[in-house]
């Protein structure tokens, strides 16, 4: 690297360069910063590093602070006064391994747009709260890469994890290369590599790691936006062929990915069929609802209205469940995610703990009714569940007790559960036409209400009940309620599993 291709940050000796990295746990951040006291310490410079560990691996990522002061191959430099903790808007370089973490790197203020270079993976690790939201929890991904890119003087983003595990490395590794990529700092590409060959940690792995992410850095433009993946194809058959050009047909186009996306997903969960009683029921809202003269608000009641029902439809019960949990993919994943070489065993053991009421739901309407009222049996077998049970998914015994239940699915039809939800189901869509022919947008806060629906045992209980309240205050105020106060509703039962907020919003609204 040539002087003049160095920032400004080499031309100004007597400041310190101030380096924040904050990583999770198993990520190498600990690694990573060593890697640059390193670098730092070889090459004439003063180096100090500090870390403030998080609560735990999601909860609170550790950050790790360094600080480089150039002089130290000179006698006549005194040893410098090193800061223990970064300090808010006074960080010249952020190295986050996660968007979220980037993302909390600007709310903390150490990112500046007059300073700061921001160098992230553009990958999610979902946090407990987005996991465990009543709704859909998830952080919009290109609302954290617009505000990154707003917050720093610089933004390097890619994803970072895709290639430490082609490359075999962690992160801290593509972190490296990207930092030298950047040519912020002044040292060459040979002065970083000897530092990762000097610690002697992973140096093979490492060092592809490096260059890739070093690659990558350089090609990566500030103003590349968030890379959005459109929804793959079906697998194309004459069938298939046909709901696609139903889509294309009949279909307005503001719907025509999320309608494509629905039919793969139903498909595989139950098959054709399945996937074309959803078109279905997607055409009678398009004659009920869609009024020429409110055009957009009649595509926005689409679009909230064909996702919802998708993924209502493809509910999680036990078959669906243990479908899961038999995939290939599955247990590739789960192989790629603890590295295991070639030849190594790996014994996956998963922890079921069944309800009384699943396992009615997943039996014959009728037998499922019987068994799910108070008598011997239903007293016999719940105290057999209660204790739940460890099943070696990995073994031939756990496996084909799975793929038996898995393979249920072909009479789900018939279960007490498919003819629950198919009612709800129906009963949902009606209520968001009949609100369609007064008000649109109405009509799309009832579709949304939806989203409390989700996952299975208690977590689909509450979500299912604070929806039948939503619904029962639908009915009951139909003609004088609001988008907003429906909304407002909506928000308070997504905040709260308990219910308080919910209970306090109906009493603020008068709503019952």
């Amino acid at each position: 690297m040539s002087a003049s291709t160095h920032s400004s940050l080499t031309n100004l000796p007597k400041q310190p360069i101030k380096i924040a990295i904050l990583a999770m746990g198993g990520e190498g951040g600990g690694v990573l910063a060593d890697w640059i006291v390193t670098l730092g310490e070889v090459n004439g410079y003063f180096a100090q590093t500090t870390s403030v560990p998080g609560v735990a691996q999601r909860t609170g990522a550790t950050i790790y602070y360094v600080e480089l002061f150039p002089g130290a191959d000179d006698p006549e430099v005194p040893t410098p006064v090193l800061a223990l903790m970064p300090t808010a808007g006074d960080v010249d370089i952020v190295l986050a391994s996660e968007l979220m973490e980037a993302g909390r790197a600007v709310q903390r203020g150490l990112v500046t747009p007059d300073r700061t270079t921001l160098i992230a993976s553009s990958h999610r690790v979902f946090s407990m709260e987005e996991r465990s939201a009543m709704g859909d929890g998830r952080v919009d991904s290109g609302v954290l890469i617009r505000q990154s890119r707003q917050a720093a003087l610089r933004f390097i983003h890619f994803d970072m994890a895709k290639i430490a595990e082609k490359s075999g490395s962690v992160i801290s590794a593509v972190l490296f290369g990207a930092l030298c990529g950047t040519e912020i700092l002044p040292f060459n590409r040979n002065q970083f590599e000897a530092a990762i060959i000097k610690k002697n940690v992973g140096i093979k792995p490492s060092l592809q790691a490096f260059s890739l992410g070093l690659s990558r850095a350089q090609s990566a433009a500030e103003s590349k936006t968030a890379e959005k993946t459109a929804p793959e194809p079906p697998i194309l058959n004459n069938k298939v062929n046909a709901l696609l050009l139903h889509i294309q047909q009949k279909f307005p186009a503001c719907i025509h990915n999320i309608a494509i996306e629905g039919i793969r997903r139903l498909i595989d969960y139950q098959d054709l069929a399945y996937a074309r009683l959803y078109l279905d029921r997607l055409q009678s809202l398009i004659e009920q609802a869609v009024k020429p003269d409110e055009r957009l608000l009649s595509e926005q009641l689409l679009r909230e209205t064909a996702r919802p029902l998708a993924l209502w439809m493809a509910y999680e019960d036990t078959m669906r469940v243990a479908d899961l949990k038999i995939r290939a993919g599955r247990f590739q994943r789960v192989r790629q995610e603890m590295r295991v070489s070639n030849g190594q065993l790996v014994e996956i053991n998963d922890f079921l703990h069944p309800r009384m009421e699943e396992i009615c739901d997943t039996l014959p309407a009728s037998i499922g009714r019987w068994l799910s009222r108070p008598h011997f049996v239903n007293r016999m077998l719940a105290k057999l569940l209660s204790r739940g049970r460890v099943i070696t998914t990995s073994s031939i015994r756990g496996y084909l007790l799975l793929y038996i239940l898995a393979s249920w699915r072909r009479m789900r039809r018939y279960t007490r559960r498919f003819q629950h939800e198919t009612g709800r189901i129906e009963e949902w869509l009606r209520r968001i036409e009949v609100a369609a022919k007064r008000d649109l947008e109405l009509a799309a806060e009832i579709a949304q209400c939806q989203r409390l629906i989700k996952g299975y045992g208690d977590t689909y209980s509450r979500g299912s009940s604070h929806f039948q309240t939503l619904m029962e205050i639908v009915d009951h105020h139909l003609h004088d309620l609001s988008p907003v106060s429906l909304r407002q509703l909506r928000e308070a039962a997504l905040a709260d599993e308990q219910g308080d907020r919910l209970r306090e919003c109906q009493q603020r609204l008068s709503l019952y």
